[in-house]
């Protein structure tokens, strides 16, 4: 290999190094940029009315919540759709639930969520499907939310402000949205979340197969809307990923009826988002 043949890979080995610590470095900066912001009075002033129980949260707890919504807002777009107007009130109230499954669990962002898109009210979307006669349909569908695996998220804010007005209704979009984005990083929505252990896995499946058969069949039962106290959405019937974005829901804003209903459920859950509600709730 002659001198300028040599002189080519050395440049060339210097550039990919400068590239790789220019790729690392920027992220690094702009999230320590981030970190030593204040954060606005104004965006506290709407995360206590979003979230009735922030008075209560201890000041490092606060302070957490604080950091994980400046990071949501600095990283995340919105889009308003169908005249939707994206404004602070919009981003933070969404980025405030949203972070708090989140709260605990360190460098977790939504890092596959690049977009939430905002619609006034309840949307319809379309759904294509096969059945088992090999016949295609094209099914209407009227949403308050979505959460889709290319990277989006859709809201109604309508929906997003009826969920934020009663934190103990069990009820509430963002959580139940988002806990499938989450669901989702594992490669697959299927209510197994990346979990960090093949014995936390094995632990979550017994746990959440064992209540969501329980919950099917309940679902099942004639007339079980008249006698049923249950404190899980019957949703959550559905299949194994809107039962675990059912759980997240009421395991946030009924903890309390969780622990004492189904306390292996709640331990679970409670292990993996790392919080206990019951403490703000």
């Amino acid at each position: 290999m002659d001198l300028t043949s040599k002189l080519i890979i050395a440049s060339l080995f210097l550039l990919v190094v400068a590239v790789a610590l220019w790729l690392f470095a920027v992220p690094v900066w702009r999230r320590r940029r981030l970190d030593s912001k204040p954060f606005p009075a104004t965006w506290e002033t709407i995360i206590a009315q979003r979230l009735p129980f922030y008075p209560r949260m201890p000041d490092e707890v606060k302070r957490a919540l604080q950091n994980r919504i400046t990071h949501f807002i600095a990283n995340k777009r919105f889009y308003g759709c169908a005249g939707q107007h994206i404004d602070d009130n919009v981003r933070v109230s969404i980025a405030a639930q949203a972070s708090l499954l989140v709260l605990n669990r360190p460098g977790d962002y939504y890092a596959d969520l690049s977009a939430i898109l905002v619609y006034p009210t309840e949307f319809m979307v379309r759904h294509a499907g096969v059945d088992e006669h090999g016949v295609v349909s094209d099914d209407e569908h009227i949403l308050a939310g979505e959460s889709w695996n290319d990277g989006r998220i859709v809201l109604s804010w309508e929906s997003v402000e009826r969920g934020a007005s009663d934190f103990s209704d069990g009820h509430n979009v963002v959580l139940h949205e988002f806990a499938h984005q989450l669901d989702h990083q594992s490669g697959a929505t299927n209510g197994a979340p990346l979990l960090g252990s093949r014995r936390a896995y094995q632990q979550w499946s017994a746990v959440f197969s064992e209540e969501f058969d329980r919950l099917q069949k309940l679902a099942m039962t004639p007339d079980f809307h008249q006698v049923n106290d249950e404190v899980l959405d019957i949703y959550g019937a559905t299949d194994p990923a809107e039962f675990f974005a059912v759980a997240t829901e009421t395991f946030f804003e009924k903890p309390g009826p969780l622990v004492q209903r189904h306390p292996q459920l709640f331990e679970q859950l409670y292990q993996y988002y790392g919080v206990d509600p019951r403490d703000w709730v």
